[in-house]
């Protein structure tokens, strides 16, 4: 079977943690027999055809160099909002995208292509499917959909995407039940997408008092609420921040004010491999964000056995069983989140929830598990079953 995957996010090289988790299911989905092909948008100093890891990757332009800003920045939404140039250069987006995805699809011959965030994604999948018959299925990652809760547009263009796909899915139940409200004909079913599991794995010390933040400098992901629950924790910690973002500044600027500037080391963005020892080290990670889609970060700490503290907010409510795999706590309130991480510290009971963590994931988020389930869900639209 071969299956054209589309996307506006996905690893640059090797290890590249932007849409790391498509790489990990195409390449699952060849021990399932099914050949990936993906069209994604160029980026600096990008070859246009490459084999990355084993799956081929077509990367298309769509803008003069300076400005294809649009992907792997994670503020797709942002730029077009505020910048006439992005707006311009979605239209070239969309139109490059269609071109070159009709382009592969003609050499590919896929039996389905899989339109990865609806927008953009899935609107390019919706005229690939509509101009040569081949079956749709849509992916909805989290950014996508809180695209749609917020603009009365973008929903009925949602709503269009879903009623020309065979099937939708949801990397959250979360996230399912935002796509219901917004669609109610429609029926997305809950598929999580693959965590690097060989990868991400426990081992070597662990630190007593020291955090660990992963993501985007941003107010959806919570940290200026981390550093105000670390000036107000009992016992004095240290935290690790990776990630880049547009409040880096006003970020330092918070942790100066408070007091805790010299706890706070930040380490910008880094790559996959370089989280490892980040995730062993950390005595917990914690996820204050709201509405996340699915919680990736969670999911990899998991798997190094490192305790997660979470805001019970979008899908970390599906990945963290509260006190058996991890630890939630009401969404937005530095406080409690202050309270909890005092208690995590003096508790020996995080060591087993660490451990409890690793087989829930290795459970739920195995690459041949997901590639496994992606495969029943091929097979079912091509035969005219979803």
């Amino acid at each position: 079977m071969r299956v054209l995957f589309l996307t506006h996010s996905y690893p640059r090289t090797s290890g590249d943690a932007a849409g790391s988790f498509l790489l990990h299911l195409a390449a699952a989905l060849k021990q399932q027999d099914v050949d990936v092909t993906v069209v994604a948008p160029a980026g600096d100093h990008l070859p246009a055809h490459e084999v990355l890891d084993g799956i081929p990757v077509h990367r298309f332009r769509y803008a003069p160099r300076r400005f294809q800003r649009l992907a792997y920045t994670g503020q797709m939404a942002e730029e077009v909002k505020r910048s006439l140039s992005a707006k311009i250069a979605l239209v070239g987006f969309l139109g490059s995208g269609f071109a070159n995805g009709a382009r592969v699809r003609r050499e590919f011959q896929p039996a389905l292509v899989h339109a990865h965030w609806w927008f953009p994604g899935g609107l390019v999948g919706s005229w690939l499917s509509g101009l040569s018959g081949i079956p749709l299925i849509t992916t909805m990652h989290g950014t996508d959909v809180r695209l749609a809760m917020g603009n009365s547009l973008a929903r009925r263009i949602l709503r269009r995407i879903i009623a020309n796909s065979s099937a939708v899915t949801t990397v959250s139940s979360w996230l399912a039940g935002q796509v219901r409200t917004m669609a109610p004909a429609s029926d997305p079913i809950v598929s999580p997408m693959p965590v690097a599991t060989h990868l991400f794995t426990p081992g070597g010390p662990r630190h007593e008092k020291r955090l660990l933040f992963v993501g985007r400098l941003n107010a959806q992901k919570g940290i200026a609420l981390l550093l105000d629950a670390l000036a107000q924790m009992r016992q004095p910690a240290e935290l690790d921040v990776i990630g880049d973002g547009p409040d880096k500044g006003a970020l330092r600027s918070q942790a100066q004010a408070l007091g805790v500037a010299a706890r706070v080391h930040w380490h910008g963005a880094l790559p996959q491999p370089r989280l490892l020892d980040f995730y062993r080290g950390a005595t917990a990670l914690v996820v204050p964000s709201r509405e996340e889609g699915f919680g990736l970060v969670a999911v990899e700490a998991q798997l190094c056995e490192t305790p997660v503290v979470a805001f019970a907010s979008g899908g970390l409510s599906d990945t963290i069983e509260d006190g058996v795999t991890g630890y939630l706590l009401p969404p937005g309130d530095a406080s409690s989140l202050a309270s909890t991480l005092d208690k995590v510290f003096a508790s020996e009971a995080r060591h087993e929830i660490g451990k409890a963590g690793r087989q829930s994931a290795l459970a739920h988020f195995a690459p041949d598990s997901v590639a496994r389930r992606y495969r029943k869900l091929y097979d079912s639209v091509l035969n005219g079953d979803a």
